[in-house]
């Protein structure tokens, strides 16, 4: 799964979230920002209204919760909907053993996890745009393709104000 961090992050970047069924959030508030909830038409559902969307919890919640303003809540993507959202860009993901004592996998790495130990492995996310091929290295699957996604959300944001 896609780390918090990450995940506000691309918010933060730009990423946009249109709620369905299946997908994962978090609200990030005391006492609830432990808990990962998946929208369900069976449990949470997305409800548009003219002001916004909403994410109604139905039924009986220990937490005894209505509901939330979907700009309240935190999307944690998947790793499959990171991979979609990077569409033409997206060029490869490979494992690799870590073997560098310094955690990195080796010269062609741009920016390997800190918390990466010797003999771990490594995700690497490579993407093709304007300027030629980059990579994106992370300790999980999810979070390479969150790197090489905030990568490219930055450029766009980048392009479309400068």
């Amino acid at each position: 799964m896609i780390s918090r961090d990450l995940a506000q992050a691309l918010r933060d970047a730009g990423l946009r979230w249109r709620p369905a069924a299946g997908d994962r959030f978090v609200i990030p508030q005391p006492g609830l920002d432990e808990e990962l909830f998946t929208l369900s038409e069976m449990t949470i559902e997305a409800r548009e209204y003219r002001t916004g969307t909403i994410l109604g919890f139905n039924g009986t919640t220990e937490w005894a919760l209505d509901s939330v303003a979907q700009e309240d809540a935190l999307w944690m993507p998947r790793e499959d909907q990171l991979r979609d959202r990077l569409g033409r860009a997206f060029v490869s993901l490979t494992r690799q053993a870590v073997d560098a004592p310094d955690g990195t996998a080796g010269p062609t790495s741009e920016a390997a996890p800190q918390d990466l130990e010797e003999g771990g492995v490594l995700y690497r996310v490579t993407t093709r745009g304007p300027g030629g091929e980059r990579t994106y290295d992370a300790g999980t699957p999810a979070d390479a393709y969150g790197l090489a996604l905030l990568a490219l959300v930055q450029h766009a944001l980048a392009d479309a104000t400068g």
